[in-house]
């Protein structure tokens, strides 16, 4: 099953929900007229929206994500990836670091993933 397509403001609802799940959506209304200055209306609206499409569950006036945050994340990097980059990684990683400069930290941290990756598709 694909992750559905979250826009924007629903992404940004979605990190408050994340952070505070499972919550009433009458503390979520509140939530979200603090941190995003909504009216209720507005958040009720994404909520029936989001529940439609599956990215949450709204059961007894409690609200839960069915699609978590990774999920998410993940599902917009291919998105920009295959549209961008015609699906090739690696131009997107050379893009990425022609304009982004990475700390010795970092290089090591994303060779490590690359190890690990290795060897996991070594034991394939």
């Amino acid at each position: 099953m694909s992750t559905p397509k979250i826009f924007e403001s629903e992404y940004r609802f979605c990190l408050i929900l994340w952070e505070h799940e499972p919550v009433k959506s009458s503390a979520l209304v509140e939530l979200c007229r603090e941190q995003l200055d909504w009216k209720p209306t507005t958040t009720y609206t994404v909520i029936k929206r989001l529940s439609e499409r599956g990215v949450l569950k709204n059961e007894s006036s409690v609200v839960t994500s069915l699609v978590s945050k990774d999920e998410v994340q993940a599902a917009e990097i291919d998105e920009m990836v295959e549209k961008t980059f015609e699906g090739s990684l690696p131009a997107f990683v050379a893009a990425f670091t022609k304009r982004q400069k990475l700390s010795n930290d970092e290089i090591d941290a994303i060779q490590k993933m690359i190890d690990t990756y290795r060897k996991g598709a070594d034991n394939e």
